[in-house]
């Protein structure tokens, strides 16, 4: 009786062993099941899927500067001067942001490739050369901008009036940028395996905890400008954690792991190469950004600076998710084509493009007939409000071509066209938006408005190009990629 006693409780015991192996092996595999989904299934419900959540992420990440901006300025006294040096330090802003998709927005195409040839070994490998990259570029950045931050923002068109709030958010937001980097650069990892809504948790959490902690630090605390800069920052430390809490854990299929961090330019230099499009967008918007503040400032003095700033603010509500709906079709374009599977790619892309197309038009309406609307979030300045509620008017005149610019652009990068995207990114800003800031004042007599001007005429010829190169190479590309899936 005994011994039949004991065979029983070590066959329950191994029963039991089986039973938690075969539910450990049935949750490792339900993230690759999601995975293969991106190959089959309706195209607009996997966009809206994976798009969707991405939206609302950058909506939400929009928070962390917008909400530092719209309490900056509201308070009371030195609100208008706080918001335009605030303003100010958008250069060094989207310098940051650029080094972090110079790795996340090349790498994550990259992985989303292999992962539709099922090689996610050499997936893991990328994503961990990239992580590796993003803490070097932390720290230079650091370095670097903490040196010439008070030089630079002088450069950018600081005034004696603005340049101390613009110095005391820049000293204490730049010791902070290790988290901007990774949350930014390592939260497409997240994106790229069709956990958008992990993704979107990330921003999420940490905007949340801005939109606590901002008050509190600016007001409660009497901290100003200071305190904004340091909600932001520990905000985004939350969401660093998060990403490679999760990165590391045992829901993703793509693990950070040490031993691949180790770096190889065999792995992270293609990386590289198709990420510097999106840098050359990022870093030349930082450039842009300089060209409109130093321009206005001589034509226009502090009041137009401090447009320019709520400006740029209320034209991310509609680049910015924008880039979101791509970042969701991005997945589902890089799988297929890995997977040689062309007529997906192309409803995948076309289905994108219409919607782009559809929202940009729809914000573009809304800052046509309410300008103010916009302007009166960021500052109780009637002056201020009715100036920049005018420039509103002239300077999203064209950005319902912006859709159209965009989803064809970010289409090219997950495709691996990095050369085609680039010059793309330059077309806009480099050969046609920055000379039209100082080449229309020197035409037109109303000098403000010319440099406003610039932004539409920009956008429409930039669109218009950018659209005609990729439907015309559009196939060609895709039976390029069908004769390497044969070859393989």
């Amino acid at each position: 009786m005994l011994l039949r006693g004991l065979k029983n409780v070590k066959k329950k015991k191994r029963q039991f062993g089986e039973e938690k192996r075969r539910k450990i092996m049935e949750e490792k595999t339900k993230p690759q099941a999601r995975t293969r989904d991106l190959g089959k299934g309706s195209i607009p419900k996997l966009l809206a899927q994976l798009a969707i959540p991405v939206v609302v992420a950058q909506i939400v990440n929009l928070l962390y500067n917008i909400v530092d901006r719209i309490y900056i300025g509201h308070i009371p006294g030195i609100g208008a001067a706080a918001l335009t040096g605030v303003g100010l330090f958008a250069p060094i802003l989207m310098l940051i942001n650029a080094f972090a998709m110079l790795s996340g927005s090349g790498g994550a195409p990259r992985a989303a490739i292999f992962m539709g040839k099922k090689d996610n070994e050499t997936a893991e490998k990328i994503m961990a050369n990239c992580f590796s990259l993003i803490l070097i570029f932390a720290i230079g950045l650091t370095i670097l901008f903490s040196i010439f931050a008070p030089k630079l923002l002088i450069l950018f068109g600081a005034s004696d009036a603005t340049l101390p709030y613009a110095v005391e958010y820049a000293r204490i937001y730049i010791f902070g940028s290790i988290f901007v980097l990774i949350v930014l650069g390592m939260n497409l990892f997240i994106t790229t395996q069709g956990f958008s809504k992990i993704s979107m948790m990330t921003t999420l959490i940490g905007a949340v905890i801005n939109v606590i902690l901002d008050p509190i630090f600016i007001f409660v605390f009497d901290m100003g400008v200071r305190g904004a800069a340091i909600a932001t920052v520990l905000s985004q430390a939350v969401g660093a954690i998060w990403v490679l809490r999760f990165l590391t854990g045992e829901k993703t299929i793509l693990k950070l792991k040490l031993s691949n961090m180790k770096l190889n330019p065999k792995v992270f230099g293609p990386c590289l190469a198709l990420g510097i499009s999106s840098f050359v967008m990022i870093s030349t918007e930082s450039l842009l950004s300089i060209s409109f503040t130093s321009s206005l400032a001589r034509y226009g003095g502090d009041v137009a600076v401090g447009a320019m700033t709520i400006i740029t603010s209320v034209n991310q509500l509609i680049t910015m998710p924008l880039q979101g709906i791509c970042q969701g079709g991005q997945p589902i374009i890089s799988y297929n084509f890995g997977a040689g599977n062309k007529d997906r790619v192309k409803k995948a892309f076309f289905t994108q493009f219409f919607v782009c197309a559809a929202f940009t038009i729809a914000g573009w309406l809304v800052m046509m007939i309410v300008p103010q609307l916009f302007a009166g979030l960021f500052t109780s300045d009637t002056n201020l409000v009715d100036y920049t509620s005018w420039a509103l008017h002239i300077y999203m005149a064209g950005i319902f071509s912006i859709g159209f610019q965009v989803s064809c652009q970010q289409s090219f990068m997950a495709l691996g066209q990095a050369k085609v995207s680039l010059l793309l990114a330059c077309l806009r800003k480099i050969v046609l938006l920055i000379p039209l800031i100082f080449i229309l004042p020197c035409l037109l007599a109303d000098k403000v408005f010319a440099v406003f001007l610039a932004e539409p005429i920009s956008d429409i010829l930039a669109a218009t190009v950018t659209t005609i190169t990729f439907l015309t190479r559009f196939d060609k590309i895709l039976e390029v990629g069908v004769q390497v899936k044969k070859g393989d």
